[in-house]
Protein backbone atom coordinates (compact mmCIF):
# COMPACT_ATOMS: atom_id res chain seq x y z
CA UNK A 1 0.00 0.00 0.00
CA UNK A 2 2.77 2.34 0.17
CA UNK A 3 4.70 2.48 -3.01
CA UNK A 4 8.52 3.50 -2.77
CA UNK A 5 8.97 5.49 -5.89
CA UNK A 6 7.13 8.68 -7.40
CA UNK A 7 5.28 6.86 -10.59
CA UNK A 8 4.35 4.12 -8.40
CA UNK A 9 2.41 6.54 -5.83
CA UNK A 10 0.82 8.36 -8.56
CA UNK A 11 -0.74 5.17 -9.80
CA UNK A 12 -2.21 4.01 -6.84
CA UNK A 13 -3.42 7.59 -6.00
CA UNK A 14 -5.75 7.52 -9.41
CA UNK A 15 -6.98 4.07 -8.12
CA UNK A 16 -8.05 5.27 -4.67
CA UNK A 17 -9.52 8.88 -6.17
CA UNK A 18 -11.96 6.58 -8.36
CA UNK A 19 -13.23 3.74 -5.40
CA UNK A 20 -15.98 3.05 -4.13
CA UNK A 21 -16.43 3.92 -0.47
CA UNK A 22 -19.03 2.71 2.11
CA UNK A 23 -20.76 5.51 3.69
CA UNK A 24 -19.86 6.15 6.94
CA UNK A 25 -21.46 8.37 10.30
CA UNK A 26 -19.31 8.52 13.59
CA UNK A 27 -21.58 6.54 16.66
CA UNK A 28 -22.25 8.32 19.08
CA UNK A 29 -19.56 8.85 22.07
CA UNK A 30 -17.10 7.89 19.17
CA UNK A 31 -13.48 7.37 19.75
CA UNK A 32 -11.50 9.99 17.26
CA UNK A 33 -7.71 9.52 16.96
CA UNK A 34 -5.02 11.87 15.57
CA UNK A 35 -1.48 11.31 14.73
CA UNK A 36 1.45 13.59 13.83
CA UNK A 37 5.28 13.47 13.09
CA UNK A 38 7.86 15.91 13.93
CA UNK A 39 11.37 16.11 12.68
CA UNK A 40 14.82 17.20 14.47
CA UNK A 41 14.90 20.85 14.96
CA UNK A 42 16.98 23.40 12.49
CA UNK A 43 16.17 21.34 9.41
CA UNK A 44 16.18 23.40 6.56
CA UNK A 45 14.58 22.83 3.26
CA UNK A 46 11.66 20.15 2.56
CA UNK A 47 13.97 17.66 4.86
CA UNK A 48 15.29 14.71 3.06
CA UNK A 49 14.84 10.84 2.85
CA UNK A 50 16.10 9.22 6.38
CA UNK A 51 15.42 12.21 7.98
CA UNK A 52 14.98 11.19 11.96
CA UNK A 53 11.36 11.19 12.81
CA UNK A 54 9.19 11.15 15.87
CA UNK A 55 5.55 9.76 15.39
CA UNK A 56 2.55 9.91 17.77
CA UNK A 57 -1.10 8.71 17.64
CA UNK A 58 -3.55 9.20 20.45
CA UNK A 59 -7.22 8.20 20.70
CA UNK A 60 -9.89 10.36 22.58
CA UNK A 61 -13.20 9.87 23.62
CA UNK A 62 -15.71 12.27 25.54
CA UNK A 63 -12.92 14.79 25.83
CA UNK A 64 -10.26 12.73 27.31
CA UNK A 65 -7.05 10.49 25.87
CA UNK A 66 -8.05 7.30 26.28
CA UNK A 67 -4.62 5.58 24.87
CA UNK A 68 -1.56 7.06 23.04
CA UNK A 69 1.97 5.85 21.38
CA UNK A 70 5.17 7.15 20.64
CA UNK A 71 7.47 5.50 17.78
CA UNK A 72 10.41 6.32 16.18
CA UNK A 73 11.82 6.18 12.42
CA UNK A 74 13.40 7.97 9.73
CA UNK A 75 11.37 9.22 6.49
CA UNK A 76 11.22 7.42 3.13
CA UNK A 77 11.59 10.20 1.22
CA UNK A 78 12.17 14.00 0.67
CA UNK A 79 9.21 15.95 1.40
CA UNK A 80 7.26 17.06 -2.53
CA UNK A 81 3.88 18.55 -2.42
CA UNK A 82 1.07 15.68 -3.69
CA UNK A 83 3.53 12.62 -2.99
CA UNK A 84 3.48 12.37 1.21
CA UNK A 85 3.11 9.32 1.50
CA UNK A 86 6.39 8.29 0.25
CA UNK A 87 7.65 10.43 3.63
CA UNK A 88 5.51 9.36 5.84
CA UNK A 89 3.10 6.77 4.89
CA UNK A 90 4.83 3.88 6.90
CA UNK A 91 5.81 5.84 10.13
CA UNK A 92 2.35 6.86 10.48
CA UNK A 93 1.05 3.36 9.39
CA UNK A 94 3.41 1.68 12.17
CA UNK A 95 2.19 4.24 14.95
CA UNK A 96 -1.05 3.67 14.38
CA UNK A 97 -0.98 -0.11 14.57
CA UNK A 98 0.51 -0.12 18.05
CA UNK A 99 -2.78 1.55 19.87
CA UNK A 100 -4.60 -0.83 21.85
CA UNK A 101 -7.03 -0.54 19.10
CA UNK A 102 -8.13 1.40 15.85
CA UNK A 103 -10.15 5.07 16.34
CA UNK A 104 -13.68 5.02 15.11
CA UNK A 105 -12.58 8.77 12.45
CA UNK A 106 -8.73 9.63 12.39
CA UNK A 107 -7.22 13.09 11.62
CA UNK A 108 -4.85 13.68 10.02
CA UNK A 109 -2.43 16.70 8.70
CA UNK A 110 -3.07 16.10 5.16
CA UNK A 111 -5.16 17.00 1.96
CA UNK A 112 -7.84 14.83 1.00
CA UNK A 113 -9.34 15.40 -2.42
CA UNK A 114 -7.77 18.81 -2.56
CA UNK A 115 -4.71 16.96 -4.66
CA UNK A 116 -3.47 17.06 -8.52
CA UNK A 117 -5.04 13.41 -8.46
CA UNK A 118 -7.83 13.97 -5.99
CA UNK A 119 -6.63 11.34 -3.63
CA UNK A 120 -4.44 13.22 -1.17
CA UNK A 121 -2.48 11.12 1.85
CA UNK A 122 -5.71 11.69 4.16
CA UNK A 123 -7.42 9.29 1.37
CA UNK A 124 -4.44 7.37 1.11
CA UNK A 125 -3.96 6.55 5.11
CA UNK A 126 -7.17 5.79 5.81
CA UNK A 127 -7.15 3.25 2.49
CA UNK A 128 -4.46 1.58 3.99
CA UNK A 129 -5.92 1.08 7.39
CA UNK A 130 -9.49 0.57 6.61
CA UNK A 131 -10.29 3.89 9.15
CA UNK A 132 -12.44 6.64 8.35
CA UNK A 133 -10.37 9.96 7.96
CA UNK A 134 -10.71 14.34 8.00
CA UNK A 135 -7.24 15.78 7.03
CA UNK A 136 -6.70 19.48 8.41
CA UNK A 137 -3.92 21.73 7.05
CA UNK A 138 -3.29 25.14 7.44
CA UNK A 139 -3.98 25.87 3.73
CA UNK A 140 -4.74 23.89 0.28
CA UNK A 141 -2.55 21.78 -1.43
CA UNK A 142 -4.69 22.79 -5.18
CA UNK A 143 -7.66 23.90 -4.44
CA UNK A 144 -8.97 28.26 -4.09
CA UNK A 145 -11.85 29.72 -2.77
CA UNK A 146 -12.32 32.72 -0.28
CA UNK A 147 -11.95 33.11 3.83
CA UNK A 148 -15.22 32.66 5.79
CA UNK A 149 -16.48 35.37 8.15
CA UNK A 150 -14.79 35.54 11.43
CA UNK A 151 -17.55 33.99 13.76
CA UNK A 152 -16.44 30.45 15.00
CA UNK A 153 -18.44 27.67 12.60
CA UNK A 154 -18.27 29.77 9.47
CA UNK A 155 -17.27 28.30 6.66
CA UNK A 156 -16.07 28.85 2.76
CA UNK A 157 -16.17 26.25 0.31
CA UNK A 158 -12.66 25.53 -1.69
CA UNK A 159 -12.74 24.27 -5.25
CA UNK A 160 -10.55 22.45 -8.49
CA UNK A 161 -12.59 23.62 -11.15
CA UNK A 162 -16.53 23.03 -10.65
CA UNK A 163 -16.16 20.86 -7.67
CA UNK A 164 -15.90 21.48 -3.91
CA UNK A 165 -12.98 19.42 -2.71
CA UNK A 166 -12.44 21.25 0.82
CA UNK A 167 -13.40 23.72 3.35
CA UNK A 168 -12.18 27.09 5.07
CA UNK A 169 -13.49 26.47 8.43
CA UNK A 170 -13.22 29.25 11.45
CA UNK A 171 -12.72 26.98 14.32
CA UNK A 172 -12.17 30.26 16.76
CA UNK A 173 -13.46 33.64 16.11
CA UNK A 174 -11.02 36.02 14.19
CA UNK A 175 -8.46 33.45 14.41
CA UNK A 176 -6.85 32.17 11.41
CA UNK A 177 -8.96 29.48 9.63
CA UNK A 178 -8.34 25.84 8.98
CA UNK A 179 -8.63 23.56 5.97
CA UNK A 180 -10.57 20.91 6.29
CA UNK A 181 -10.56 17.88 4.00
CA UNK A 182 -12.79 14.60 3.73
CA UNK A 183 -10.69 11.79 3.77
CA UNK A 184 -11.76 8.45 3.37
CA UNK A 185 -15.44 7.50 4.06
CA UNK A 186 -16.68 10.77 4.87
CA UNK A 187 -17.85 13.80 3.42
CA UNK A 188 -17.56 17.14 3.62
CA UNK A 189 -20.13 17.91 6.15
CA UNK A 190 -19.26 15.29 8.87
CA UNK A 191 -15.75 16.52 8.47
CA UNK A 192 -16.35 19.96 8.88
CA UNK A 193 -19.14 18.82 11.80
CA UNK A 194 -16.10 16.58 13.66
CA UNK A 195 -13.80 19.42 13.22
CA UNK A 196 -15.88 21.59 15.18
CA UNK A 197 -16.65 19.29 17.61
CA UNK A 198 -13.19 18.69 19.08
CA UNK A 199 -11.97 22.45 18.91
CA UNK A 200 -14.16 23.68 21.75
CA UNK A 201 -11.79 26.23 23.03
CA UNK A 202 -8.23 25.90 20.65
CA UNK A 203 -7.83 26.89 17.02
CA UNK A 204 -6.80 23.07 16.18
CA UNK A 205 -8.58 19.73 16.49
CA UNK A 206 -7.97 18.15 19.90
CA UNK A 207 -6.45 14.89 18.96
CA UNK A 208 -4.28 16.84 16.48
CA UNK A 209 -3.25 19.23 19.33
CA UNK A 210 -2.36 15.90 21.73
CA UNK A 211 -0.73 13.98 19.50
CA UNK A 212 1.70 17.22 18.06
CA UNK A 213 2.69 17.56 21.95
CA UNK A 214 2.76 13.90 22.28
CA UNK A 215 5.59 13.95 19.45
CA UNK A 216 7.55 17.48 20.85
CA UNK A 217 7.95 15.47 23.89
CA UNK A 218 9.74 12.38 22.60
CA UNK A 219 11.51 14.07 20.47
CA UNK A 220 12.55 16.63 23.12
CA UNK A 221 13.42 13.24 25.52
CA UNK A 222 15.96 12.48 22.97
CA UNK A 223 17.67 15.93 23.00
CA UNK A 224 16.43 17.26 20.19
Amino acid sequence: MWPSDAEALRAVQQELAGADREPWTIPAGGSVGGCWVCFPRGLTGPGGASDPAWAAAVVMQEGRVVDDVISTGVTGASYEPGLLALRLGPILEKVLRELRGPPDVLMVDATGRDHPRSAGFAVHLGAALGLPTVGVTHRPLVAEGDWPGDRRGDTSALWIGDDVVAAWVRTQPEVRPLVVHPGWRLDLQQAVELVLTTTPLRRTPEPLRQARHLARRARAAAGD
